[in-house]
C-alpha cells in the first residue's frame, strides 16, 4: 500500500513539474520563467527519486519474503 501512495505522489509531482515546465518555457517572461523552470526540474527529479525508492523497496521486499 505504501508503494502505491509513493507512486501516486510521484505521479502528481511529475504532472505539476511538467505543467510548470511548459508554462515556464512558453508563457512566463523574465525571472519568473527561470524560477518556474528551475522548480519544474526540481519536482521532476524528486518524482524520479521517489519512484526509484518505491521500486527498490518492492524489489528487496520480494527477496525478503522468499
Amino acid at each position: 500500500m505504501a508503494r502505491r501512495h509513493r507512486l501516486l505522489g510521484a505521479g502528481i509531482l511529475a504532472l505539476v513539474g511538467l505543467v510548470l515546465l511548459v508554462l515556464g518555457l512558453t508563457i512566463a517572461d523574465g525571472p519568473v520563467a527561470g524560477l518556474e523552470v528551475a522548480l519544474a526540474v526540481v519536482l521532476l527529479v524528486t518524482s524520479y527519486l521517489v519512484q526509484r525508492v518505491a521500486r527498490r523497496e518492492t524489489l528487496y521486499a520480494d527477496k525478503d519474503r522468499r
